[in-house]
């Protein structure tokens, strides 16, 4: 760890001259060798550095979800070239071209503050061997070894010796109980801001190799922390649990005002609009028109949660507007009854109820073919003669049958010349 933080010693100067400037307001408050002093200044230091990368982190999330959304793209890519190996290459970087993707984006934030950290743990490293450092000279050097926070001075680690423990005047125990408590923050936090990503912030209807890969990470993250915390310092730990935090806040504010498409977090995010559409009769704020106005623009390409928000807007007998604006309509309660009944087809019987359905209907089939052929028996075993016979005609069967070539019924007398 030294030997990498080593090499990015060229930028040691301006990172330790940012914590001198805070130190000096917080040792006004706090007292120059006091621990919040110092420690306040790492904080500091972390807050100044996420905001600059917040440009960064809107790549980041842009970039996530596009990669989301390739990721069916991708696949057949995968499957349709996956012997040629450089036509393959070729065609993912097309994608990424017309789709304007960038693949590292989503590691630009950690990529952008890995100089500051190994940085800071250069700096710290240097305090805990008493060596002066870019802007802190040794009466800051002095002050730095003597801050303790809760016990642990910030420069002191978890596999230290109890020699170099006490020379910076600490007990081990004290320092072992501090960063044991602040690596399972740390661990614990890490696994928060990717569980909530991956539990709210994700499209469920797409499964692709990418959530998988997520999920991984999602466990494996906070093993790699908790592993590499214990070389870490005191003051490092609490610059890492700091950006730590800020990524899980600004991550939660992300999802709930601008939520993934498709995921858990627009099903309530455009519950809580509708709920407000329905209070105010109009869409209040500028993110929520542009919210509005984006799913207006999808037209028949909505997903189910967007098509569910639409409809109740119309039984509201309002009608979304492409500048992202409500109206009312009196069209739109019947429109969205017509399509709610185009969408409802019969539910699908399971294969046990088909069974027993079937066996039913061909034993009633049966049944009835029964009761005809019975029937039809009893027609034909029944006398001829017990039929009730017409009045007025004979009973002979040969008067009953026209001749042929004869005419039914009473013949006309004939000609006295024919006789």
């Amino acid at each position: 760890m030294d030997t990498i933080a080593s090499l990015f010693s060229f930028i040691t100067t301006p990172v330790s001259w940012i914590i001198v400037q805070f130190h000096k307001v917080y040792g006004a408050l706090f007292g120059d060798d006091s621990g919040w002093a110092w420690g306040l200044s790492i904080v500091s230091l972390v807050v100044l550095i996420r905001i600059c990368l917040i440009p960064l982190f809107v790549k980041q999330i842009k970039s996530t979800r596009n990669m989301q959304v390739l990721q069916p793209k991708m696949k057949a890519i995968q499957e349709r070239y996956k012997n040629d190996k450089q036509r393959q290459s070729e065609e993912m970087m097309k994608l990424y071209k017309e789709t304007g993707t960038n693949p590292l984006s989503s590691c630009l934030p950690i990529l952008a503050q890995s100089p500051f950290f190994f940085a800071l743990y250069h700096v710290l490293s240097s305090i805990a061997s008493g060596k002066k450092i870019g802007a802190i000279n040794q009466d800051l050097l002095d002050s730095a070894r003597e801050a303790h926070i809760f016990g642990a001075p910030l420069a002191a680690k978890f596999m230290d010796s109890a020699d170099k423990v006490a020379s910076l005047n600490a007990e081990l125990l004290d320092v072992r109980i501090v960063t044991a408590i602040m690596i399972i923050m740390m661990s614990a936090s890490q696994f928060f801001t990717q569980r909530q990503l991956m539990t709210k912030n994700v499209d469920l209807t797409v499964k692709t190799p990418y959530m998988q890969q997520q999920k991984m990470l999602m466990y494996i993250f906070p093993v790699i922390f908790a592993v590499m915390g214990i070389n870490f310092p005191v003051g490092v730990l609490v610059y890492w649990l700091t950006t730590n935090v800020w990524t899980m806040g600004q991550q939660m504010y992300v999802i709930n005002q601008n939520p993934t498409p498709g995921s858990k977090a627009q099903d309530a995010y455009l519950q809580r609009l509708l709920k407000s559409v329905t209070s105010h009769g109009e869409v209040r704020g500028r993110t929520r028109r542009k919210m509005v106005k984006g799913i207006v623009a999808k037209g028949s390409d909505r997903n189910d949660i967007e098509r569910k928000f639409i409809t109740s807007l119309a039984k509201l007998g309002l009608a979304a507007q492409e500048d992202g604006t409500v109206q009312k309509s009196e069209t739109a309660v019947a429109d969205a009854e017509g399509q709610a009944h185009k969408r409802q087809q019969p539910k699908r019987q399971t294969k046990a109820k088909r069974q027993t359905t079937g066996h039913a209907t061909a034993g009633a089939k049966d049944a009835e073919s029964s009761a005809d052929s019975k029937t039809s028996l009893e027609k034909q075993d029944a006398p001829q003669d017990s039929k009730p016979k017409p009045a007025g005609k004979p009973a002979s069967g040969s008067s009953r049958q026209a001749k042929s070539g004869q005419r039914k019924g009473p013949q006309r007398p004939k000609h006295p010349s024919k006789k």
